[in-house]
């Protein structure tokens, strides 16, 4: 099957490494729901246990939630078990007893099975849109698209970035050196592309498939195998995933071993264990600061990645399309509400207000104007439901419940209930829009969920100052102007060149600054504290490997 996996997904390979180069729209998977027929229910997995054949079980996490299961955001329990392996040790050695066959299958063949299984995975995106949506809270539509082909692209963006690396090397070379009227020196040099180890994804509850694809299929493409350690409230997304990638691997002839799933126990603690653990050499990681400065810390063994948390921030100078930017950040600022890496928080606008196509505005209009947006875009239940999805866990509702109160300052728009007739246990609440003044201190700091901030500032040259500060202090995933300036365009532009994130100007359309698109655009920057890495350049998979050279003489 190995090499009939080659021939299968040759034109695959060949047009996303095209596309990757080009960095236009393209995209092997469907993003219609159409596509895929019809929906899968949650109850398709409720009380199944998901078998996966691994070493070292000594019994199943769930399905209870006291147990470790999960309970989706809309209100269910799910009720899945998942295997639970006794002694982490074991899945440890059994992921480095099946490296060596995998590493010697070389890059292509490596590539072409990871492309397999992701194959295999958009076959069951209806699957996957279910799994994603019950344990993050996404609406339907993006946890089938985010969670579905928006995350196989980026797996296949992985796959593929890795096989140009490890190839950028000859695998062979003849060196010849003159030596004058005596016989030429002549070595043949083999390249060859070797694993680290083994790596450990550490998934995120918020987008398990979206953030986790890119690390897990990186690791495998270069050779290592990979322990997958889903967060606890979202384990379903990467068990099916892990479930699908064995079945591939050893169809392929492989040890399925090469992807273990991690499941644990309340309270186990198994992401510290296994991180530290001697033969772990790659860790992929998002969420929270504090564990990512935690694994950063202590992994000294292993290389890693993280994306971590950020202040996200918008310089508001002027517009040509006004209702177009209201429009457009009212988005923004709503979807999956606010529960997004990318997702702005902090909007700083001259206190004089802003030039616009109609005339001037000032901050006070902008900021009812930006509050109207917002009804506007979710004043119906039914419409905001598909928009805002569900709360995913008691500290974003928590903290969502505060900035309601007034405990984050005036509110510009209080958020409210919204009521799903289909899940009428899901917590749905809408942005809060809070008003601030930075004359009177620092800027707020990072308030996941739907909490953004407005905040007056003295003028542009301030925003943008702003801007670089709390990027290069606090990190962000994403920033974003308007302006009609170009004078502002460039002082904006070298701001985020110094501070070390991307930009986005002017959206007014059906592009969000929330979004990014494989095989064009990068996910971050590794270049200010939010995040280590991107998604996805040479440095995200190129230190997976390490080049071995092997000589003698011709």
């Amino acid at each position: 099957m190995a090499h009939e996996l080659i021939e299968r997904h040759h034109a695959t390979l060949e047009s996303a490494l095209a596309a990757f180069a080009a960095r236009d729209h393209w995209s092997p998977h469907a993003e219609s729901p159409r596509a895929y027929g019809e929906p899968v229910a949650l109850d398709t997995f409720q009380g199944t246990e998901l078998l996966l054949d691994q070493p070292g079980t000594d019994g199943r996490v769930g399905p209870a939630p006291e147990q470790g299961g999960e309970t989706s955001p809309y209100g269910p329990e799910l009720r899945v078990s998942y295997p639970h392996a006794g002694d982490p040790e074991q899945l440890v050695a059994a992921a480095r007893a099946a490296q060596p066959g995998w590493a010697q299958a070389g890059p292509l063949l490596r590539a072409a099975v990871c492309c397999e299984i992701l194959a295999r995975i958009n076959k069951r995106t209806p699957e996957f849109a279910a799994a994603v949506m019950h344990t993050t809270g996404q609406a339907f539509g993006m946890a089938l698209q985010a969670g579905g082909p928006h995350a196989q692209d980026r797996a296949l963006e992985a796959v593929v970035c890795a096989y140009a690396e490890q190839t950028r090397l000859p695998a062979t070379a003849e060196w010849t050196k003159p030596q004058g009227k005596r016989d030429p020196l002549r070595m043949t040099k083999e390249f060859i592309a070797v694993p680290r180890g083994v790596a450990l994804l550490i998934g995120c509850n918020t987008f398990p498939t979206w953030n986790g694809f890119p690390g897990l299929f990186a690791s495998l493409a270069t050779g290592n195998p990979v322990l997958v350690k889903p967060h606890p409230r979202a384990v379903l997304p990467l068990a099916l995933t892990v479930q699908t990638a064995r079945e591939v691997l050893a169809e392929a002839g492989f040890n399925p071993d090469l992807v273990l799933l991690a499941a644990e126990q309340p309270g186990e603690g198994l992401a510290k264990t296994l991180a530290l653990h001697p033969e772990v050499r790659v860790i992929d990681y998002t969420g929270s600061t504090a564990f990512g400065d935690w694994l950063e810390d202590h992994a000294r063994q292993a290389l890693v990645y993280t994306e971590k948390a950020g202040v996200n921030t918008i310089v508001v100078d002027s517009t040509d399309d006004y209702q177009g930017m209201l429009a457009n950040l009212a988005f923004s600022l709503s979807l999956y509400s606010g529960q997004m890496c990318t997702t702005p928080q902090n909007l700083l606008i001259p206190r004089t207000g802003i030039a616009t196509e109609a005339g001037p505005k000032t901050w006070d209009e902008v900021v009812a104007d930006l509050a109207g947006a917002l009804d506007g875009l979710l004043g119906d239940d039914a419409r905001a439901a598909a928009i805002l999805g569900a709360i995913v866990n008691p500290g974003v509702l928590e903290r969502v419940e505060r900035a309601g109160k007034g405990e984050f300052g005036e509110l510009a728009l209080a958020p409210r209930a919204v009521v799903s007739a289909e899940f009428p246990q899901a917590l749905i609440r809408t942005p809060a829009l809070v008003r601030k003044d930075a004359r009177d201190g620092a800027l707020p700091d990072e308030c996941f969920g739907p909490i953004a901030f407005v905040v007056a500032v003295e003028d542009t040259a301030q925003a943008v100052e702003l801007l670089r500060e709390t990027v290069r202090d606090r990190g962000a995933m994403t920033a974003a102007a308007y302006t009609t300036s170009p004078l502002v365009e460039q002082a904006v532009i070298g701001a985020c060149l110094d501070a070390g994130v991307s930009l986005s100007l002017n959206l007014t359309g059906q592009v969000y600054v929330n979004q990014t698109a494989a095989f064009s655009d990068l996910h971050g920057t590794g270049a200010n504290p939010a995040a280590n890495s991107a998604y996805c350049d040479a440095a995200f998979v190129a230190s997976r490997f390490r080049v071995i050279e092997v000589r003698r003489h011709s």
